[in-house]
C-alpha cells in the first residue's frame, strides 16, 4: 500500500493505442517493462497523460488489471471523475486488482478554500481505506490549492499520503510544506511533475522525487540518485544534457504527442497514436525531435551514460 514514505520516480504512463484507436495491449506490456528497467520505483496510470478521459470504464479497468499484473513496482491509478460514484467504482476495482493507491485532482467547480477542503473530506470518505494522492495541477484544473489548504487536508485526512506537486511557480510551496513538517505538521510524500522541468530544484527544496511522463524516464532516476548521493554537480550535468528535450516536450497542446512519438522511436510502444480528439505531429516537428534526440545522445555519451 502507498504511504508517506514513497520516494523516487513514479513515472506517469501513456496509454498506447493502435492506429485505429484501439488499446494496444502488447505495447502496454512492453511499456511497463521499459519504465521499470529505466529506474521507475512506481507507475501512475490513467492520469491526464494517460488520456483517461478518452477511455471507457471497461478499458480503464482493463488497463489497471494489465499493468498491475505486469508490474513489479507499486501502481497508482488516477480516479478523478465528475462525480463520486464513478470515482468510488474505479478506485474500489483498482484496489481490488492490486493497485497501491489512487490519485484525485480537484474539479474545476471548486472556487474557495473551504470548498476544496470539503471536497477532499468527501473524497477520503468515499475512498475508505484506500490511500490517495492529492494532485495539485492548477494550470490544468484551474483550481489553486494554497499551502494552508494542503496542510489542512493532510491533517484532516490520514489516507492522504502524497502530494503530486505540479504548481507553477511552486518551489516556495515545497519549502513551506517542508517547513511546516519541521514544526510538527504531518509529513507526506511530495513527488513533482511539470515534465521534470524543475526536478533538481524541487529535490533541493525537499521533494521526494518525480511523478511525470518525460519520455526519457531514466533522466529522472539518474538525477534523483545523484541528488540522494550528494552529487549535486553530477545531477546538474545529467539534467542539463536532457534540458533541450524537456523544453521542447513541454509545449502546451503538443507534449503528449511528442512523448508518444519519442516512445515509439525508442521502440517502447508500437505506434504514436493519440486517441481522438487529439492531433498528430507534423513532419517538421518530428524532424526537430529527432535532431534533439541525436544531440542529446552525444551529450550523454560525454557523461558516460
Amino acid at each position: 500500500m502507498l504511504d508517506e514514505t514513497a520516494k523516487g520516480v513514479f513515472t506517469i504512463a501513456v496509454t498506447p493505442f493502435t492506429p485505429d484507436g484501439a488499446v494496444d495491449w502488447d505495447s502496454v506490456d512492453r511499456m511497463v517493462d521499459f519504465y521499470i528497467a529505466a529506474g521507475a520505483t512506481g507507475l501512475t496510470i490513467l492520469g491526464i497523460m494517460g488520456e483517461a478521459g478518452k477511455l471507457s470504464a471497461e478499458e480503464s479497468l482493463g488497463i489497471v488489471k494489465r499493468v498491475v499484473a505486469r508490474s513489479s513496482v507499486p501502481i497508482i491509478v488516477g480516479v478523478s471523475a465528475p462525480g463520486f460514484a464513478a470515482m468510488r467504482a474505479l478506485a474500489d476495482q483498482s484496489m481490488q486488482a492490486g493497485a497501491a493507491g489512487v490519485m484525485v485532482a480537484p474539479p474545476a467547480t471548486l472556487k474557495t478554500d473551504g470548498q476544496i477542503v470539503t471536497y477532499y473530506h468527501n473524497t477520503a470518505e468515499v475512498l475508505g481505506e484506500a490511500p490517495f494522492v492529492l494532485q495539485d495541477f492548477p494550470l490544468v484544473t484551474d483550481v489553486v490549492v494554497p499551502t494552508s489548504v494542503i496542510l489542512q487536508i493532510v491533517e484532516d485526512c490520514p489516507t492522504c499520503v502524497m502530494l503530486k506537486h505540479e504548481d507553477w511557480p511552486g518551489l516556495d510551496k515545497i519549502s513551506a510544506l517542508r517547513a511546516a513538517s519541521g514544526k510538527g505538521a504531518r509529513r507526506i510524500s511530495i513527488l513533482c511533475g511539470n515534465g521534470g522541468q524543475f526536478l533538481l530544484e524541487e529535490m533541493l527544496r525537499g521533494a521526494d522525487g518525480a511523478m511525470t511522463g518525460f519520455a526519457y524516464p531514466e533522466m529522472m532516476a539518474q538525477v534523483v540518485a545523484a541528488h540522494d548521493a550528494g552529487e549535486i554537480d553530477r545531477a546538474r550535468d545529467i539534467f542539463d544534457a536532457y534540458m533541450p528535450m524537456i523544453r521542447y516536450e513541454a509545449q502546451p497542446g503538443l507534449g503528449l504527442a511528442i512523448r508518444k512519438y519519442t516512445l515509439a522511436q525508442r521502440g517502447v510502444i508500437a505506434h504514436d497514436t493519440v486517441r481522438k480528439p487529439g492531433g498528430a505531429l507534423s513532419a517538421a516537428t518530428k524532424a526537430e525531435v529527432d535532431a534533439l534526440a541525436a544531440r542529446q545522445a552525444v551529450r550523454l555519451a560525454g557523461l558516460g551514460l
